[in-house]
């Protein structure tokens, strides 16, 4: 008996979900009593409002992480920009912050378990750090923020990284439950589904398998992963440019406004004639800067954060006297206002 259990979540896309269920229910039909699919929620039995007009959905079963099988994650339905409560990122980090996270992260421990991520679904789990080093996809305007999660992107419509498979496109659930019925049930399963549905896959499944294609290559700056920089080259340049890069040095602490949560890290920032340095103290954890540049009067570097999610986050400030201003940014998730005062 193959289990598939399709989560919902306040705010859950709806084709995410339903495309999903009726390709599942279709096969079930095919196989008579070894294959089940239902609906569920990390809380248990209630109505579910999705992101598209508040419609309901009935969740029957609370989601068990240790029933062998398939959890299936879908995205969310929202508003694309600006930093609301209705949009996809807030969305998506409520979804994060409950049980959700912590059960699908048990489930990924479990044997004969596969997690699914359906478009936005990938990028809810990438926020609560449960994929970070594998292979993914999400829909094509989170692919930056899921990189930023430490998510290694593929652009195909379905990738396979064995125990954890992904899909990115509003209709892509259709591609994903026709693949995993194949996986799981055969290919002739999945085919008279298509023959049903009258629908064809898209697009080659990636997996991370077989001969690696060439790729031209450019070369790279010897300084890109550099945690220092140079801040000149000619005598002027440098003299210029340490100058600017000055008024960035001391002990800084700032605050940052994300979407579901203030940041507060403290930053310490040193400069000499050739380089400028920098480290990022959040709680009990201190990283450095990567890569930090001076661009006119601004200083950019970007930052590895876990909390209140995981995220590679690009930073630009500027500093007024003992007053500092910018933003932090990962991918096509809202820029977040940074504001910090010089301490010392």
């Amino acid at each position: 008996m193959v289990s598939i259990q399709i989560v919902l979540f306040d705010g859950f896309d709806l084709l995410d979900a339903i495309a999903p269920y009726e390709v599942f229910h279709a096969a079930s039909m095919n196989v008579k009593d070894n294959l089940s699919v239902e609906f569920v929620t990390a809380e248990g039995p209630r109505s579910v409002k999705s992101g598209v007009n508040d419609v309901l959905l009935e969740a029957k079963e609370k989601l068990d992480p240790t029933r062998p099988g398939i959890i299936l994650v879908p995205g969310a339905a929202g508003a694309v920009d600006g930093e609301g409560p209705d949009s996809i990122p807030a969305i998506l980090g409520r979804a994060m912050n409950t049980e959700l996270t912590r059960m699908v992260e048990h489930a990924l421990h479990q044997k004969d378990m596969v997690i699914a991520g359906v478009c936005g679904g990938s990028l809810l789990l990438a926020m609560g750090g449960l994929l970070e080093g594998r292979h993914g996809v999400t829909h094509h305007l989170g692919m930056d923020a899921l990189a930023a999660t430490g998510v290694t992107t593929v652009q195909a419509r379905v990738v396979d990284d064995g125990n954890f498979v992904s899909s990115g496109g509003v209709t892509s659930g259709l591609d994903l439950a026709l693949y995993l019925v194949e996986r799981e049930l055969g290919p002739r399963i999945a085919h008279a589904v298509e023959q049903l549905f009258e629908f064809e896959r898209r697009g080659t499944v990636w997996r991370d398998v077989g001969l690696v294609p060439r790729h031209g290559t450019a070369k790279a700056e010897d300084d890109e992963n550099s945690t220092t920089n140079k801040v000149g080259h000619t005598d002027s340049a440098m003299l210029n440019q340490s100058r600017i890069a000055s008024v960035f040095e001391g002990e800084w602490a700032t605050e940052i406004m994300t979407p579901i949560g203030k940041l507060d890290v403290a930053l310490s920032i040193s400069t000499d004639k050739e380089t400028i340095r920098g480290k990022a103290t959040q709680g009990e954890e201190t990283v450095q800067f990567i890569h930090p540049v001076i661009q006119g009067n601004k200083l950019t570097w970007s930052l590895p954060i876990t909390k209140p999610l995981r995220l590679n986050l690009k930073f630009e400030v500027s500093v007024d006297g003992d007053k500092m201003i910018g933003t932090a940014k990962a991918g096509v998730l809202p820029a977040s206002k940074l504001i910090g005062k010089r301490i010392l």
